[in-house]
């Protein structure tokens, strides 16, 4: 049987003893609230080890400041009263900055103008197509302003000798690629000028010009222009899409077509045959406009439109057709000028450095566009000729030639939006800018020697086809 302990200490108390006697409990003592924390610190000595280390924490803090090697005790009192304004210079400095920032943000300034007061930060910029003609001028622009410019050209057109000059410098980047094909950087901007923009160059190529979603083997089967503008555009669209960049499209006068509207403003839509040999180039432009516009609309992608017009300088390919060209190489090779129709077609002229301008201001500014970028002054083919004539050769000959397909018979650009909105117009006039041409065009052309004999100089293997 399991044993069971049971309290049974109230029927004790009344259970007489075998003395006869009731059993009475002794009372429990009761000790104040202190006495057991008070046993606690004295037994084993626990109250003077307390003592000792509150004594040793005193004398340690007592001496600190005597023995560390802190620069403060060893400074004097203006050394410490300018360290501390210094201090609050720095301090005040951080938040005005600051507080400007998030100003300029609010104002909707993201990527644009920056604030009066603040030093401006360089940014990391892409340029497609930035060892071309314009592009390069661009390039030198942006490096001289202190941004850090990575230059994406596949040398279809573009010459690594145009940005040789930038070889070494830490802000400088150069990557041989097709914007065909995706590219993957962290940038802050991107300006788009990736294509051939000569009629040799588009004409050759005309699928690479404009094809947009054909199949791969319709591609790899034709080389064209078209597949530039569309793929291309798409490309550096979706890349200023996934880093938040702002993009810049070139685009060009060739989109209002054979105009009927004398000057091309902005909101004119052109007269464009979409089945003609010029057509790769013109339905290219316009269609990279409108995946511009629907990124812009569709993704909030922040994005400008440029319409350059005519355009010349240094560095422009010698034979590669443009009028300007064309006519600067026959003279300096003593050739005749080929002039197709009956040379009143008119154009418009504008100097490089002038076009580099307003593609920096439509960049900052806050406005889409499209905005046309060119020189309103109007030149008729016969007219640039004899200007060609007086600044190399007065003695050059004119050779008339059949019209070419498509050929635009004026242009002249309305820059009145840009005068109101972006504050620019062209400052150089074609016959101070075409001695700069022709100077470096001579140096490509014959070397350092500008006495050549001309009956040893090559011909030239320009088409002259096309006045863009």
């Amino acid at each position: 049987m399991a044993s069971e302990l049971i309290y049974r200490g109230h029927d004790a108390a009344h259970t007489p003893t075998s003395g006869g006697a009731g059993y009475t409990p002794k009372p429990e003592k009761r000790l104040l609230w202190f006495s057991r924390p008070l046993r606690y610190l004295i037994r084993e000595q626990r109250l003077a080890f307390l003592l000792v280390g509150m004594a040793l924490a005193t004398l340690f803090f007592a001496l600190a400041p005597s023995s560390s090697p802190s620069y403060y005790s060893s400074a004097t009192a203006a050394e410490l009263a300018l360290r501390s304004a210094m201090e609050l210079a720095r301090f005040g400095e951080h938040h005005r900055h600051r507080a400007a920032f998030e100003a300029a943000t609010s104002r909707g300034f993201v990527g644009g103008k920056v604030p009066l007061g603040i030093k401006r930060k360089g940014l990391r910029i892409v340029v497609t197509g930035g060892a071309g003609f314009v592009g390069s001028h661009l390039v030198d622009r942006l490096i001289a302003r202190g941004d850090s410019v990575i230059v994406v050209d596949n040398f279809f057109t573009g010459r690594k000798e145009n940005v040789m000059h930038h070889f070494g410098n830490p802000n400088f980047e150069l990557i041989r690629h097709d914007v065909v094909e995706p590219l993957l950087l962290e940038v802050d901007q991107i300006y788009h000028l990736a294509c051939p923009a000569s009629p040799v160059h588009y004409k050759f190529n005309p699928v690479k010009t404009i094809i947009s979603f054909s199949s791969s083997s319709l591609i790899s089967s034709c080389c064209g222009l078209h597949k530039t503008n569309v793929v291309g555009t798409l490309n550096m669209l979706g890349l200023a899409k996934r880093v938040g960049a702002r993009f810049l499209l070139t685009s060009t006068s060739e989109v209002y077509g054979d105009p009927l509207q004398h000057p091309q403003v902005e909101t004119y839509w052109g007269n464009v045959n979409p089945i003609g040999v010029r057509s790769c180039y013109d339905e290219g432009k316009r269609t990279a406009e409108t995946l511009t516009m629907d990124y812009h609309r569709g993704a909030q992608v922040e994005v400008r439109i440029a319409r350059i017009f005519n355009t010349y300088g240094p560095r422009m390919c010698i034979d590669d057709g443009r009028v300007v060209s064309n006519f600067v190489a026959q003279a300096l090779r003593k050739e005749p000028l080929t002039v197709y129709g009956d040379g009143k077609q008119t154009r418009s002229f504008q100097y490089v450095s002038d076009l580099v301008e307003g593609l920096m201001r439509l960049m900052e500014g806050e406005h889409v566009g499209p905005f046309n970028l060119g020189n309103p002054g109007e030149f008729t083919m016969l007219e640039l000729a004899n200007v060609v004539q007086e600044t190399i050769d007065p003695n050059a000959k004119i050779e008339f030639r059949p019209n070419t397909e498509d050929d635009p018979h004026k242009r002249k650009p309305d820059i009145t939006r840009a005068k109101e909105l972006l504050g620019w117009e062209p400052k150089i006039p074609l016959r101070q800018g075409l001695p700069l041409m022709v100077s470096d065009f001579r140096k490509r052309i014959f070397g350092d020697h500008f006495d050549v004999n001309p009956s040893t100089t090559t011909t030239s293997t320009a088409t002259g086809t096309g006045f863009s």
